[in-house]
């Protein structure tokens, strides 16, 4: 009976003790590790070089005043209205007048002094026909007084005033001729003087240079516009909103792949669903710097026919350097991600942890404007086994910040590739030694950006 009773109680402290070591063994050895991962897809690439710009109209007018005045009133367009933003206007539509009663005055005392100029031309003429007819006279007198010649007949007085009175007719007669030309300068003079004040008047009126819309009314109606040396703004005037133009500043490092005729796409904040499409026109020279950054600005060629794009909207273009069809794609973090040694194989850590510090170093070949041109380097990704992963050695391709395209015999559509390591089961507040040596965050999207843990 002692020895049941005693066999009792061995047998109990045993199964306690094991099942002290049973839970001691189950609280505290590490939670397995898990593995976020997604597929190899096959699809078309596009590497883009993103910018921001300004919607431009393609042909901008400046008009502007000639004149200084007080602006009386606008003009009228087209549906009898009075010229204002939007205002549709055709060639020479007047815009605006100014007080013309100054120049008017202007053009007036011209015009006088110009009729003044004719009648002292008139005057000329008749003169020098007088003076011709005295000439005439005088020239008779003196061929009888040569022909008689000093003598009892004619004294020696008289022949000498008779040569006079021709000398002095022949003088006069140039005098006439002088006194036209100068008359006949005076009066040009004083068209040049009644054309200026025409024109000066003229200017009093603002007309449209060209068929297009008002995009930007300057002056109201009893403002005064002063014209110094430069000509006061008015109105500025697009010439054609049908054709639009995206001014873009380009950073230097990618303005080697912008080239005329490259396709660009873009969105603007007032319709964000949709995606407009143009051209590469040209690329400006005159680069500019600001905060030690030079850029280029280059303007893009875009259609407007359904006139939804309006002056100065902030578009958000991307450039279309290289485009991919059918390739092999994965996640930018599945090319970027390194495990720690203890998560790979161990019949591949040593060659594999190799491969994976390279692989790290691929994704420098995408710049921070979601393009990738150079040329086809080594990288690794990783397929799961188990608790472990192993490498997979691949030719890494174009990016567009979020897929990359790889070349793998090992690859194919529908393969699972490791993107991070989620560590233990959700909820626990932290991740398991191994999946802290690699830094990934527990149960989190990859491609959601990370942020610090908050205090609770």
């Amino acid at each position: 009976m002692k020895r049941m009773v005693k066999g009792t109680i061995i047998l109990a402290v045993l199964l306690l003790v094991g099942g002290a070591i049973w839970w001691y063994w189950h609280a505290h050895r590490a939670p397995a590790v898990t593995y976020l991962t997604a597929a190899v897809t096959r699809g078309d690439l596009v590497a883009t070089i993103a910018a921001t710009g300004t919607v431009e109209p393609e042909e901008v007018v400046d008009v502007g005043a000639q004149v200084a005045g007080l602006i009386t009133a606008f003009g009228m367009d087209e549906h009898g209205k009075p010229i204002d933003y939007g205002s549709e206007v055709e060639s020479n539509t007047v815009l605006a007048r100014i007080d013309d009663s100054m120049y008017a005055a202007d053009a007036a005392q011209a015009e006088a002094q110009l009729q003044q100029s004719k009648a002292g031309e008139v005057s000329a003429k008749a003169n020098l026909q007088q003076l011709k007819a005295k000439l005439d006279q005088a020239q008779r007198d003196w061929d009888r007084a040569q022909k008689i010649g000093p003598s009892g007949a004619l004294a020696q007085s008289a022949y000498d005033a008779y040569r006079s009175a021709y000398d002095s007719a022949l003088a006069n007669v140039a005098v006439g001729d002088a006194a036209i030309l100068q008359a006949h300068a005076a009066v040009a003079q004083a068209e040049a003087a009644v054309s200026r004040a025409q024109l000066n008047l003229g200017y009093c009126v603002i007309k449209s240079p060209v068929k297009g819309v008002i995009i930007d009314r300057r002056v109201n109606i009893g403002q005064t516009v002063v014209s110094s040396l430069n000509a006061p703004s008015l109105f500025l005037l697009a010439q054609d909103l049908k054709r639009m133009q995206v001014w873009v500043a380009v950073n230097e490092a990618d303005i080697g792949l912008i080239k005329p005729g490259l396709p660009v796409t873009f969105t603007v904040d007032a319709y964000p669903d949709v995606v407009f499409k143009g051209e590469v026109g040209q690329v400006r020279l005159n680069a500019t710097m600001t905060q030690n950054v030079v850029t280029y600005t280059v303007e893009i060629v875009t259609d407007n026919s359904n006139g939804k794009l309006l002056p100065y909207l902030t578009a958000n273009v991307k450039f279309q350097i290289s485009h991919r069809e059918k390739v092999l794609l994965v996640p930018n973090a599945a090319v970027h991600w390194t495990p720690p040694p203890q998560l790979i194989a161990p019949d591949a850590r040593t060659a594999g942890a190799g491969r994976g510090r390279r692989s790290s170093g691929a994704g420098a070949q995408e710049s921070g404007t979601e393009t990738s041109q150079a040329a086809p380097s080594r990288g690794t990704v990783w397929e799961q086994d188990g608790d472990f992963v192993r490498p997979v050695r691949v030719h890494l391709g174009l990016s567009d910040g979020i897929m990359s395209e790889v070349q793998s015999d090992s690859l194919e559509e529908g393969t699972e590739v490791v993107v991070s390591e989620a560590g233990p089961a959700a909820g626990e507040g932290g991740s398991a030694g191994p999946s802290s040596a690699g830094g990934a965050s527990s149960n989190t999207n990859p491609f959601v950006p990370q942020f610090p843990n908050r205090r609770r």
